[in-house]
């Protein structure tokens, strides 16, 4: 009984912390951005911007492709690693440079900002592309497959940002 009520104690003791934050000055905050779930109307008229082939890709295919990326990376504002790095915000991001994973010395010399070019090439042959890439995986060699899940990943991975209020809404709102 006397264990019993000790491991009660530790584990309120630990669970008393929660949320407060640690007397740590030197750690960075980390912010994480608001999930956003696409209407379908938004997700075609943000897919209608992406180039071609991409704007007009198959979304749903491309949620499945990344079926085969789930085991080693997630697409979510919380920013987890796993085996390999998150793709939150990999568009536009230098390769080799997310704060918090430790990239191959080639991914890092790779030296390329992640577009839909840039990655569709890394996709089809990511040892091919990035010689001595800690990512084993063979690649897409199908190119339909890759436009789609590169349609996908720009969706879901681009932080979302509301449509700006219109000077005509602004102004009736007064």
């Amino acid at each position: 009984m006397t264990k019993a009520i000790f491991f009660l104690a530790i584990a309120g003791l630990a669970l008393a912390g929660c949320g407060q934050k640690a007397d740590n000055d030197d750690a960075p905050d980390v912010a994480m951005a608001t999930p956003h779930t696409y209407s379908d109307a938004e997700k075609a008229a943000i897919q209608a911007t992406f180039p071609a082939p991409y704007n007009t890709a198959d979304l749903a295919a491309g949620e499945t492709q990344f079926n085969k990326c789930r085991s080693c990376h997630t697409i979510g504002a919380d920013k987890m690693n796993m085996v390999g790095p998150h793709l939150y915000g990999v568009f536009g991001r230098k390769s080799g440079t997310e704060p918090g994973y430790t990239f191959s010395e080639a991914m890092t010399a790779h030296d390329v900002t992640w577009d839909f070019d840039t990655l569709d090439a890394y996709i089809a042959a990511p040892q091919t592309v990035v010689k001595g890439t800690k990512m084993s995986y063979q690649g897409i060699k199908d190119e339909t497959d890759r436009h789609n899940l590169l349609a996908y990943l720009k969706l879901e991975t681009t932080p979302y940002a509301p449509p700006a209020a219109t000077v005509e809404s602004a102004s009736s709102a007064n």
